[in-house]
């Protein structure tokens, strides 16, 4: 270590950096874009549980719309699993979603704490999320989403699982914090067309390729859509979104 120099404990560094040794070393700003719908998800520290009851799926639920409310943001689709949780959202103003995950974590955390008698952080650092095409990708989402449980082995049908928004969006259940995108709606002409037309939808598994793909994005928080859609995102923020390759670059190989 550098004479002068000392690490410092993540809890005064900003959240938006990173500790590497004894240097702080900034986090990129999120991809965002007022407007884009965002598939996001939040894990517990640890992989280790954040829904331990069903009333508390009712709470976190419940915060979420309040939350949603207060800032702008439209929540397409959710699926609740104990020690996750997928959206797919989008915010009328920019930085609405991160102000949204901010609010909704400390009522959730202090809540779940309260309850359990804990303490400390209940999520493993920010969420990650990915913008979405919706042209080619948000009704792959939707389908991603709330076909988690099944991918999961925990029921056989999405219907059968009681948190997710699947019982809106597949049988028009009333659900205070869904809002159906617009690609949702283009489904069909009138609501029943349009459930009518997700449950095809849903009867269809999502794709090996899908899923590697709508991870890969996730995973390293990039723009899911076509060369045009992150062209277009890289004009209006002046950055790279698209995946990084994998593995290091050959030394002495082509630039």
């Amino acid at each position: 270590m550098v004479a002068g120099t000392r690490k410092l404990p993540p809890s005064i560094c900003s959240r938006n950096n990173v500790i590497s040794g004894a240097f702080t070393i900034a986090r990129q700003p999120r991809i965002d874009v007022a407007g884009v719908a965002q598939h996001l998800i939040q894990r517990g520290v640890d992989r280790s549980i954040c829904f331990a009851a069903d009333e508390d799926r009712r709470f976190y639920l419940s915060a979420l719309q309040k939350t949603a409310n207060e800032h702008d943001c439209h929540i397409h689709a959710y699926v609740l699993m104990s020690n996750h949780v997928h959206m797919l959202v989008t915010g009328g103003q920019l930085g609405c979603i991160s102000t949204m995950m901010q609010g909704l974590g400390r009522r959730y955390v202090q809540y779940f704490n309260n309850r359990y008698h804990r303490t400390g952080t209940l999520w493993e650092g920010r969420f990650k999320s990915s913008l979405v095409d919706s042209e080619n990708y948000i009704l792959a989402c939707y389908r991603y989403i709330e076909l988690n449980p099944v991918r999961a082995h925990m029921v056989p049908r999405a219907e059968d699982y009681s948190w997710s928004s699947v019982s809106a969006n597949a049988f028009g259940s009333p659900d205070p914090v869904v809002s159906p995108h617009a690609v949702f709606l283009d489904l069909g002409k009138d609501r029943s067309s349009r459930l009518s037309s997700y449950r095809a939808l849903l009867s269809e598994p999502v794709t090996e390729n899908e899923i590697s793909n709508i991870r890969a994005h996730l995973n390293q928080e990039k723009a899911l859509g076509s060369k045009r859609f992150q062209q277009q995102i890289e004009e209006i923020l002046g950055r790279s979104v698209g995946l990084k390759p994998k593995g290091r670059p050959k030394k002495g190989g082509d630039n």
